[in-house]
């Protein structure tokens, strides 16, 4: 749609490319390939504007992490992309530790499966954990896409881990705090000393959470449900 800005906290995306900032997101091709319903239309809300989900948008982000310096309650705060809120923790491993490492994914899988809720509090979308070899040693990646702020995902996880009694990966890493149970602003410092920002961000259904997913799609069950038993 010719014109039309997408807005998100702390960035502005529009559709050019400006000298001024150069920062600015891909620019849209007007011709619509993602029909969302039978007719080959977008669906329209009770303004007659497309909803911000409908449009695929993408972020560029500077070397910096952010766009505008916004100043948190522990650093600079991080935008919400069309991907959502993320980090990427890139840290070496103590030596000897890398089986330790594999099998604590093995733990979260079990506690997952015993119960499903457990990670809920931070509300995540989506987690990926990597194991790589830099010379001798060997590095671990977290990544992680979540619907809150970078800040508070950190603070929540620190009182998941010390409420269930699930230790963190990150006690296998060099250089985390030993005393990170009850000194949040340690745990906060290495994770922000060790987040690589990314330099773009895309989302098909951009800014939408993991609870609008989770409910559009059981709407939809229901919806089968119910034309299920009327034929």
């Amino acid at each position: 749609m010719a014109g039309r800005t997408t807005r998100a906290p702390s960035c502005d995306i529009t559709n050019t490319v400006t000298l001024a900032n150069p920062m600015r997101a891909i620019p849209r091709v007007e011709k619509d390939d993602h029909p969302v319903n039978g007719n080959g239309d977008h669906p329209v809300n009770g303004n007659g504007a497309s909803p911000e989900w409908s449009h695929p948008a993408a972020m560029a982000i500077p070397p910096e992490g952010y766009i505008t310096l916004e100043r948190g309650r522990f650093g600079p705060t991080f935008p919400r992309t069309p991907a959502c809120y993320g980090f990427t923790i890139i840290a070496k491993i103590k030596a000897g530790t890398e089986q330790e490492v594999r099998d604590y994914g093995k733990a979260l899988e079990a506690a997952v499966a015993a119960n499903p809720q457990v990670l809920a509090p931070l509300q995540l979308h989506y987690l990926r954990w990597v194991l790589f070899p830099i010379g001798q040693d060997e590095y671990f990646m977290y990544q992680g896409i979540f619907d809150t702020d970078f800040d508070k995902y950190v603070e929540d996880a620190i009182q998941l881990f010390a409420s269930t009694g699930i230790a963190t990966i990150f006690e296998k890493l060099d250089g985390f705090p030993e005393d990170w149970r009850t000194n949040a602003p340690a745990f906060i410092k290495f994770v922000r000393e060790h987040q690589h920002p990314s330099f773009l961000e895309y989302g098909e259904y951009p800014f939408v959470t993991a609870d609008e997913i989770k409910k559009a799609l059981a709407m939809k069950q229901a919806f089968t449900v119910m034309l299920d038993q009327s034929q």
